[in-house]
């Protein structure tokens, strides 16, 4: 019994780590940051820009978890819980699409000469993650798709919040040492590529996650 919670728990860790991937991943204002800070200042300004962006990250995760667990609390049987999986893969699909056809080079900027202080660097990458608060919408689909919320657990959650702030610091840290490390040959069409990257992932994993939540609808009601 404890080995199964154990693994259990380990399981759910893993899912909130994917979901932070997942929330970080895609190109968007902060990612175009992270990158442009990276190449011009140096790997640490744009890490610590994936900090501030991990920040708001987990405030938006605790605010659409904890108001999503009362809806579970009330919905918790079996067969709703499927339908909402498969209402996730769904919205994980159209994000996936968005994210392979958007252009974030279209949000590149002049960031300016100056570097600034590495908590300057951080706060502007948090109020402008916590500035876009449609990221509700992802969150919404990712805990849905995975089962994330544990109503009446609120400890597990707490681990599953810290979990999603691991795994988006754990896609800043490598997407910054990753740009660091080709760094003269990283250009605008890079940032292309990774989001066309990221799209691909994200509609792929959707598919088959949609497939395999109305295979197990399917034999429910067989």
């Amino acid at each position: 019994m404890p080995f199964q919670i154990h693994i259990d728990i380990l399981n759910f860790i893993s899912k909130g780590m994917l979901i932070g991937i997942i929330a970080s991943a895609p190109m968007g204002p902060v990612g175009v940051l992270c990158v442009q800070r990276t190449l011009n200042k140096g790997r640490w300004y744009g890490f610590i820009t994936g900090i501030g962006a991990a920040v708001s990250d987990m405030i938006y995760a605790a605010i659409t978890g904890y108001g999503m667990s009362y809806v579970m609390d009330v919905l918790s049987n079996q067969q709703t819980k499927m339908y909402l999986q498969i209402v996730g893969s769904i919205m994980l699909l159209l994000f996936g699409l968005y994210t392979y056809r958007s252009d974030p080079t279209k949000k590149i900027h002049n960031s300016g000469n100056g570097k600034g202080t590495l908590w300057h660097n951080g706060v502007t990458a948090f109020l402008v993650t916590f500035s876009n608060p449609l990221i509700i919408f992802l969150f919404l689909a990712c805990y849905a798709q995975f089962a994330f919320v544990m109503p009446n657990h609120p400890f597990e959650m707490f681990v599953g919040f810290l979990s999603i702030v691991f795994g988006a610091l754990l896609w800043w840290y490598g997407l910054t040492w990753l740009i660091d490390k080709i760094r003269g040959k990283f250009d605008a069409n890079g940032i292309k590529i990774i989001n066309q990257f990221i799209g691909s992932v994200v509609v792929l994993c959707s598919i088959i996650m949609f497939l395999g939540t109305v295979t197990n609808l399917y034999r429910f009601f067989k």
